[in-house]
């Protein structure tokens, strides 16, 4: 009797244990579900928005056009996609050797005192606003620029590419840090001490072993921060000029994609409006192609 009333109990909780799995399987489905369904209503939005503004307009003219004067319903966005392409460049041309350079600091040299330190300074970065940034961009860099600009007589009020590059690159240090940093730490530990094995020194270890194996961490990092760069509106919109139209150097001002829908949402209508939100189409176009590269580039690594 108590031999059968053991069983039954064995197997009501059998019972509920696979009830619970079930039940939590459902849960992480319905997140799922949630997720792709958030993204797939943000880019029916933004095409069904977006692609008949720019049939409308042409799909040339508004892609390749250098004129945006919306009281003549001229719109051309090619000064935006440059302004955007030249700030994104310059921030990853600055932050990233100095972020991976970093994390290899913090990985492999730090010594454990001055650790904690490094690591608290690196997130308190992650955690500044936005607008923190851009004061300290309109306060500091920006006179800083004018300063250096008339002392070479190149130009310029310091409000330009140079200064919104200075100020994402470092922006996304914090980014790229993390990511990479975490990278290097997964690599198994016999990689490195291989490598001491055969001779290598503690640099050559590091960079033409460690990090190498750690590249898919490392790539992975370099994109957020390029999608943070490429997408970041406040900081750049108070340091970056805001001039509609074609770069002319790197100390002049430029408007990138995400500061012209910020600046004219506000009082956008009818055609206006439809072509700010095809111009969030073509940002949104570009994030994706970055991430199919990396993606491709990822897959391509791992057959190798």
């Amino acid at each position: 009797m108590q031999n059968s009333l053991r069983k039954m109990d064995k197997r009501e909780k059998n019972n509920m244990k696979a009830w619970k799995e079930k039940f939590m399987q459902g849960v992480f489905f319905i997140a799922a579900c949630t997720s792709v369904l958030a993204v797939a209503l943000i880019c029916v939005f933004l095409f069904a928005n977006g692609i008949p503004a720019m049939k409308e307009i042409g799909f040339m003219e508004f892609l390749t056009g250098e004129r945006w004067k919306p009281t003549n319903e001229i719109f051309g966005i090619l000064p935006m996609i440059m302004g955007s392409i030249y700030v994104t460049a310059g921030a990853i041309i600055l932050g990233v050797p100095i972020g991976i350079l970093t994390s290899v600091f913090m990985a492999k040299y730090c010594p454990k005192k001055i650790y904690p330190v490094l690591k608290g300074a690196t997130e308190l970065l992650a955690g500044i606003p936005s607008v923190v940034y851009g004061f300290f961009g309109l306060v500091v860099l920006v006179p800083l620029i004018r300063d250096i600009c008339q002392k070479f007589h190149w130009g310029g009020n310091g409000s330009s590419i140079l200064t919104a590059s200075i100020l994402l690159g470092m922006m996304i240090l914090p980014t790229i840090i993390g990511v990479t940093e975490s990278a290097i730490r997964s690599v198994p530990a016999h990689y490195y001490e291989g490598a001491l094995a055969l001779g290598a020194t503690h640099e050559r270890s590091i960079f033409s072993v460690v990090l190498p194996a750690a590249k898919s961490g490392v790539v992975a990092g370099i994109v957020l921060g390029i999608g943070r760069a490429i997408g970041e509106t406040m900081a750049v919109i108070m340091v970056a000029g805001n001039q509609a139209r074609m770069p002319a150097g790197i100390v002049r001002g430029v408007r990138t994609l995400t500061a012209n829908i910020v600046l004219e949402m506000g009082y956008a209508a009818g055609l206006h409006r439809e072509a700010l939100i095809a111009t969030a189409v073509v940002l949104f176009v570009f994030i994706l192609l970055i991430n199919l590269s990396v993606s491709l580039l990822n897959r391509r690594a791992q057959h190798e």
